[in-house]
């Protein structure tokens, strides 16, 4: 899948009228029953099955508010599925209005950004749960775990957000999805059957009785997961030969030598071009050293390393990201801007992005994102960094052999926290 773009500078997007914020739309029934009809051919193949708790309290026609978590591109046909007939808008991604906006607002999509505050994305959801009578899919994550973990931070406003809606929550939690589609294999799908748990997670009065707090809490608990650990214990085997394909995007530093930007990956292998150590990902997804000498046997463990590695160069004031970039700006449905190159820096005091040409100077506190919208193959072009706020977005896209974009991630997440702690 691939994103319209267009040519341009940074002064003329700049100069461009933004889209008006128009109030959400309740799909009717000939649309949801399109997506259902056209999510069965996947859900076939996949052997999809759903093991249900408590959906027994929740009335046919109540609103809710349906959290799930975010694995593949699967996850949107899973939802379809379990939900239809029941009408629900989608809070997605605003790049996804690109050059459809008519059609996504038909089927019920609500616009926005990112880990950015928008006090009128919440408005939204309260017209849709109270005059509209329709229920709200989140992806509370809102974003798709590069490890199989979920260490990601959830908003912090989520409590409050339930609590504002006042509607039962329920939850959809995958598992095979992730294995069928990481994030990290450039899109290529594996032979994986996909199941679901929904579960009625809380009642408007449960809801009324709790802090906002508590409910983070809660729904925290519920999102923590480990996909490979998961796949290791249920016997699940990925046979296709290539497990590693853009691996290294994500085991981007070596734990033999020490150096980043030297992993490579493919096949059924990943390995340093620098002290040429070398690991095979087995069917279960544990990885096996061909020396013998494993240091790390999974994914997950091996990201650990990388976030606590990241910390301490926090800590030391050692941390800095500073790579060239092409850029591409979001400010409205029309089309993604290509406004040219520029430079990308990360470090203790946050983001500064500016471009070649000068016109473009942009910074983020790292108390502005307490993570980063980081993606890994975005719209097929490449690994991704995104920074903005509500009237504008840029897309920082390093050299393909700059594996920079999950670093940025981990950074983001330890340097908000430290700043927060600081405040």
């Amino acid at each position: 899948m691939k994103i319209k773009t267009e040519k341009s500078t940074y002064r003329e997007v700049m100069a461009r009228e933004r889209n008006e914020r128009k109030k959400p739309v309740r799909p009717n029934i000939l649309f949801r029953s399109l997506i259902y009809i056209l999510s069965q051919p996947s859900m076939r193949k996949t052997h999809f099955s759903v093991r249900k708790k408590g959906m027994e309290k929740l009335g046919k026609k109540e609103p809710c508010l349906v959290l799930m978590n975010h694995s593949s591109f699967i996850d949107l046909k899973i939802a379809s599925t379990l939900l239809y007939p029941r009408p629900f808008n989608i809070i997605c991604e605003a790049d996804g209005f690109v050059g459809k906006e008519w059609l996504m607002r038909q089927i019920g999509c609500i616009p926005t950004h990112k880990f950015v505050s928008e006090t009128a994305l919440v408005k939204d959801m309260m017209y849709t749960v109270r005059t509209l009578k329709s229920s709200i899919l989140l992806y509370p994550e809102a974003s798709y775990s590069f490890d199989g973990t979920s260490p990601t931070p959830l908003p912090e406003s989520l409590g409050k957000c339930i609590k504002l809606l006042k509607v039962p929550v329920v939850m959809i939690r995958t598992y095979g999805a992730f294995q069928r589609d990481p994030l990290y294999n450039l899109l290529k799908l594996r032979n994986v059957d996909v199941s679901a748990d929904m579960e009625y997670l809380l009642s408007p009065e449960e809801i009324a009785s709790l802090t906002s707090d508590d409910i983070n809490s809660l729904v925290s608990s519920r999102f923590a997961f480990d996909h490979f650990q998961w796949q290791k214990e249920n016997g699940i085997e990925v046979k296709e030969n290539f497990r590693t394909d853009g691996l290294c995007s994500v085991l981007y530093k070596c734990p033999k030598c020490g150096k980043e930007g030297v992993m490579e990956s493919g096949g059924e292998e990943i390995w340093c071009s620098s002290c040429g150590k070398k690991w095979r990902m087995e069917e279960d997804g544990s990885l096996k050293s061909t020396d013998g000498d494993d240091i790390f046997s999974s994914v997950p463990e091996w990201s650990r390393w990388e976030r606590k590695e990241t910390e301490k160069e926090i800590d030391r004031g050692e941390y800095k990201v500073d790579v060239p970039v092409e850029i591409l700006m979001h400010v409205d449905y029309s089309a993604i801007y290509d406004i040219g190159k520029g430079r990308l820096v990360h470090s203790t005091e946050g983001f500064h992005l500016t471009s070649d040409d000068g016109e473009l100077d942009f910074r983020r506190h790292p108390l502005d994102n307490y993570t980063s919208a980081s993606d890994l193959y975005w719209y097929e072009k490449g690994d991704m960094i995104s920074i903005g706020d509500t009237e504008k977005v840029f897309y920082c896209f390093p050299p393909k052999e700059m594996d920079v974009a999950y670093k940025v991630r981990l950074a983001t997440e330890y340097l908000y926290r430290k700043a927060k702690e600081t405040r």
